[in-house]
């Protein structure tokens, strides 16, 4: 990890820490986040942990940034950057099928 990276990387825990709830309770979890897990608790979709241990190695040679869930359209946004560029893969949160990427 290069400097650059380790800056973005810090940058980033510490406004995910700043912004974080002192104390989030599973059943009190809001927005599209706390979707994701009710709809994985019930087995409707598979746990971002399922889907990023399959997504990950495909994507080797990119540092993950981390996800997003959109309960719409029942899909995970998983976040890489590399060189630089930002990619985004988004993978169908019931299948763990690849279903776009972009730049």
């Amino acid at each position: 990890m290069n400097a650059r990276s380790a800056l973005l990387f810090a940058s980033l825990a510490a406004a995910m820490l700043a912004s974080a709830p002192a104390r989030a309770e599973p059943d009190k979890l809001r927005g599209e986040q706390g979707e994701a897990r009710r709809e994985a608790q019930a087995g409707n979709i598979m746990r971002s942990g399922e889907i990023e241990a399959k997504i990950l190695p495909q994507m080797r040679d990119a540092e993950y940034l981390g996800f997003a869930y959109d309960s719409t359209a029942r899909a995970y946004r998983l976040k890489f950057i590399k060189d630089g560029r930002v990619t985004y893969v988004d993978v169908d949160a019931r299948t763990g099928r690849i279903i776009g990427r972009s730049r």
